[in-house]
């Protein structure tokens, strides 16, 4: 078992904050707070703080999963599950959307609009409704273009149709299934979320399964995301409506008439403001998790990151696995190398935010663009400050964009305010970005990196960082680069 950083107020990353100048990495200064505060750390924690993640990948508002997650709860405990269906249901609640980062490259190429602004609104759809169908097409459509770009969405979303819809939901449910089994949790909760979008009368996706053939915990979750987002409309009244109107067509009646009888809960619908979950999980199958454990949910969720973009397919991976030698070069211990591994790993969470129509544009990004991907950083530290076994390397993740002139960004800090592991990750991201391809240019070769990082060595990157990526790279390229490359 683990025994790692515990603060729930997040004053080790606030520590990191304080003491910017300090010479010290905030690895060590993690090291010493974990020397004072020790606890395992629970799976339920971890998870439940990155499911904001989740949530903004998915244009919903924080908290999102775990109100939902409070209602399916709730709903199961009223149906009767028992705790082993009580414990994969509240995984499978938390993660449900694990897999929703797959499709948003396509479905901003398809609508020719914001990604998260298209699935936020589609959550309030009745898509097998033509008026309603018809009406979300038209104000989601390049709302942003002229006459010929809607008209030329509008003609790839009808060829698209419902076997492409089909297509799209299976790929982001099993991608949401494998996160959880990457994680080790059961096949129960991965069934769940790969069941999240079957309806009761066997109209939905990906399968089209109906009835007793959707499994039940599959059932709660259809049926409490929808809830949720409808509560976020209109209250209790409007979450219980939804239920009570699609109750034999997209949900289970019975449970429908379960998740009814909550209506006039006053004090039930009061608790979701809090979003607190803690608690849900059955007592006696509370999960924990190892260092090894810890490095499956990074792992899990790095892959949720890269999925965001086709042109990121392995970054967070690359990036991890050159900080991590870099480390090794530059003489860290294992301890510290660990950490930056992790932290290569988790460092872009924060474009979960960001839109594909910005990621995935070949062109020149325009100011209000720019403004929108410089803000990303800002997003990770905040993700990651409220994880207790990732806030105290949040600010070194969140810092992969500075530079020791200042020039860079969120924060716009020089090198006095950079530690080495800032300055590590910050080389291994350029070094991986130029090395892969883009949707401005093609992957360039080794020396080509080398040649480009080294004019910023001395001056916007670290000289020392920089000379130890010559031995590091050309090892990181043979290894992305072979067939079937799996880096570790």
């Amino acid at each position: 078992r683990i025994c790692m950083v515990r603060d729930a107020n997040g004053s080790g990353a606030r520590r990191a904050l304080r003491d910017l100048g300090n010479p010290s990495t905030a690895v060590r200064a993690a090291r010493v707070v974990a020397d004072e505060r020790r606890m395992e750390v629970l799976l339920s924690e971890v998870v439940a703080a990155l499911s904001h993640a989740l949530d903004i990948t998915e244009g919903q508002p924080r908290g999102h999963a775990r109100r939902t997650c409070l209602i399916g709860m709730r709903i199961g405990d009223e149906w009767g599950l028992d705790d082993a269906q009580r414990s994969s249901l509240f995984y499978a609640l938390l993660l449900k959307d694990a897999g929703c980062s797959t499709s948003a490259s396509q479905v901003a190429a398809l609508y020719g609009s914001d990604d998260a602004a298209v699935k936020r609104d589609r959550t309030t759809t009745d898509h097998r409704r033509p008026a309603e169908s018809i009406a979300h097409l038209w104000r989601q459509t390049a709302p942003a273009g002229g006459a010929v770009s809607r008209a030329r969405h509008l003609r790839s979303l009808v060829a698209h149709g419902a076997d492409g819809s089909r297509a799209l939901t299976a790929m982001r449910c099993e991608r949401g299934a494998d996160i959880a089994r990457m994680i080790g949790l059961d096949e129960d909760t991965a069934r769940a979320i790969r069941e999240l979008d079957e309806h009761w009368d066997g109209r939905g996706y990906p399968d089209g399964l109906g009835g007793d053939a959707i499994s039940p915990l599959g059932r709660i979750l259809c049926l409490s995301q929808t809830m949720e987002v409808f509560w976020q409309e209109g209250g209790p009244v409007a979450a219980c409506d939804v239920a009570r109107r699609r109750s034999g067509g997209w949900f289970d009646p019975e449970l429908a008439r379960i998740a009814s009888r909550l209506e006039h809960d006053e004090r039930f619908w009061e608790g979701l403001a809090t979003t607190d979950v803690a608690g849900l999980e059955p007592a006696d199958r509370v999960m924990r998790i190892d260092e090894a454990g810890l490095d499956a949910i990074c792992a899990a969720f790095a892959r949720v990151i890269d999925a965001k973009s086709p042109y990121t397919a392995n970054h967070s991976n690359g990036v991890a696995w050159i900080a991590r030698e870099l480390a090794h070069a530059r003489g860290l211990d294992g301890v510290e190398c660990t950490m930056l591994h992790r932290a290569g790993l988790l460092h872009d969470i924060g474009k979960l935010a960001v839109s594909n129509r910005i990621l995935d544009k070949p062109g020149k990004l325009d100011d209000a663009e720019w403004a929108a991907i410089r803000i990303h950083p800002a997003m990770t530290f905040e993700i990651l400050s409220r994880v207790a076994p990732l806030s105290d390397f949040a600010l070194t993740a969140a810092a992969h964009h500075e530079r020791l002139d200042g020039s860079g960004y969120h924060r716009g800090v020089d090198g006095s305010q950079l530690d080495l592991g800032a300055r590590l990750l910050a080389v291994a991201d350029v070094a991986e970005a130029l090395s892969a391809q883009r949707p401005y240019r093609e992957a360039l070769a080794c020396d080509e990196v080398l040649a480009i990082v080294g004019r910023d060595a001395g001056t916007r990157l670290d000289a020392s960082v920089v000379d130890a990526l010559a031995q590091v790279l050309p090892r990181w390229l043979a290894l992305s680069r072979a067939p079937r490359a799996a880096a570790a």
